[in-house]
C-alpha cells in the first residue's frame, strides 16, 4: 500500500464562504464577463474529467449510473462515502473502480475485528540506531483511502477514522501530520443485521458525506455483467482517466459555484425541519448543512450550471441526509424509513418562491 506524509494544500474545506462570488446574473463589467468566462471553462473541464471518470466506472459497476454520479457528486464535494448493501452487488469494485480512475496514491484497508487504530493511521517506532522514535505512516496516508467492510471492525478501530475525514490530519503521540489533498474515504459496509458486524456510530455516520445502496441490477445489466465479467475482471485493465491535481483544481471549481441567499436558506430550513419530526430521535446535524450545501454545488457543476437550484439539493437530499437520521421505535414498527422522512421534509418545506418565479420548482 502507498502512503505519504506531505503536508497537505492550505484551502478553506467548508466551501461556504465562495458564496460571494460574482452572481450568476450579474453582468456588465468586462471584470465580471472574464471571470465568468474563466469559470465557463472550469466547467467545461469538469464535465469532461467527469464524464470520462463515469465512463470508466461503469465499465465495472454496470447499469447504475445514479451510484456513479453520486460518487462523483461526493468527491468534488470534499466528501467521503458510504456504500451499504448486501454482499455480491459491487460496493468494493465500486469504491477500486473510482480509485483507480484516478492516477493519485490509493490504500486498501479491509476492516476485521482485530484490526487495531494503529493498524489505521501508522504508529511511531523506536530506532534503536538514532535513539529516536519514528512514526511509520499507516494506509490513511493516500489520497483515496478504500474501507472495505468498516463495520467489521471495532467502533474503536472505526473512530481511528474521525480525525482523518473531519480534519484532514492525524495525530500519533501529540504530533500532527496532515493528509494530501484531495483525500477522500470509500467505505463499504453489509447491514448490520448480518453476523459479525458493528453497528456505525452516530459520529461515524455523520461524517460521510453521502451514503449509497447499489442494489441488484435490473435483469439486462446482469446478462451484460455475465458477457463482460464472467470470464476476465474488468477492473484488472481499468487505467487512470485524471490525476489528483485535476480532482483538486474541480474541487476549487466546485467552491465557487453560486449559492443565491435564498437558497441557501433553504438548505438551513430543510435541515432544521427534519429537527422537529416525530418519527425521529435525532435529526440531521449542522455538519449536514454544510454536506448539503456542497453536495448541492458539486451536483450544479456537473449538470453544468454555475448557480444551484432547489433542483439540485432535491437530487442530493436523501444520500446526504438519510443516513445520519435514528429513527423512533414506532416509526420502525409502522415500516417508515430515514428516506420516507426526507422526501416526506422535501415536500413540506415551501420552496423559495424566486426560484419558483425562474421555473426552478420541486421536482
Amino acid at each position: 500500500m502507498t502512503s505519504r506524509t506531505q503536508s497537505a494544500t492550505a484551502g478553506d474545506h467548508t466551501g461556504e464562504q465562495a458564496t460571494g462570488q460574482t452572481p450568476y446574473h450579474q453582468s456588465g463589467s468586462p471584470a465580471a464577463e472574464h471571470a465568468a468566462h474563466g469559470h465557463s471553462a472550469s466547467l467545461e473541464e469538469l464535465h469532461d474529467t467527469a464524464r470520462r471518470i463515469a465512463a470508466n466506472v461503469e465499465r465495472v459497476l454496470v447499469g447504475k449510473p445514479e451510484v456513479v454520479r453520486t460518487a462523483l457528486v461526493t468527491l468534488l464535494a470534499e466528501g467521503h462515502l458510504l456504500v451499504e448493501d448486501v454482499p455480491g452487488v459491487g460496493k468494493t469494485s465500486l469504491a477500486k473502480a473510482l480509485a483507480r480512475s484516478i492516477d493519485c496514491t490509493v490504500s486498501r484497508i479491509q476492516f476485521t475485528p482485530d484490526l487495531l487504530p494503529s493498524d489505521v493511521t501508522g504508529v511511531s517506532i523506536y530506532n534503536r540506531q538514532t535513539g529516536a522514535f519514528e512514526f511509520r505512516p499507516g494506509p490513511v496516508f493516500a489520497n483515496i483511502v478504500v474501507g472495505d467492510e468498516i463495520n467489521r471492525a471495532s467502533p474503536k478501530t472505526q473512530s481511528a477514522l474521525l480525525e482523518c475525514m473531519e480534519e484532514h490530519q492525524v495525530t500519533v503521540d501529540t504530533s500532527t501530520y496532515h493528509l494530501d489533498e484531495p483525500f477522500m474515504v470509500i467505505a463499504t459496509q453489509n447491514p448490520i443485521e448480518m453476523e459479525g458486524t458493528y453497528a456505525l456510530p452516530e459520529a461515524q455516520r455523520d461524517r460521510f458525506t453521502a451514503r449509497v445502496s447499489i442494489g441488484y441490477p435490473d435483469p439486462q445489466a446482469e446478462v451484460a455483467m455475465v458477457d463482460e465479467h464472467a470470464g476476465h475482471n474488468p477492473l484488472d485493465d481499468l487505467q487512470p482517466v485524471s490525476d489528483a491535481d485535476t480532482v483538486h483544481r474541480l474541487i476549487l471549481a466546485v467552491r465557487g459555484i453560486h449559492m443565491a441567499p435564498e437558497i441557501r436558506k433553504y438548505a438551513v430550513d430543510l435541515v432544521g425541519a427534519t429537527r422537529g419530526v416525530p418519527e425521529l430521535r435525532l435529526g440531521a446535524s449542522p455538519r449536514a448543512t454544510l454536506q448539503l450545501v456542497r453536495s448541492a454545488r458539486a451536483q450544479a457543476a456537473l449538470s453544468g450550471r454555475e448557480f444551484v437550484v432547489p433542483d439540485d439539493l432535491h437530487a442530493v437530499a436523501v444520500p446526504v441526509l438519510a443516513h445520519r437520521l435514528v429513527l423512533t421505535t414506532e416509526a420502525h414498527a409502522a415500516r417508515r424509513s430515514a428516506t420516507d422522512v426526507v422526501r416526506a421534509v422535501l415536500h413540506r418545506v415551501p420552496v423559495p418562491q424566486g426560484a419558483q418565479a425562474n421555473g426552478q420548482g420541486r421536482r
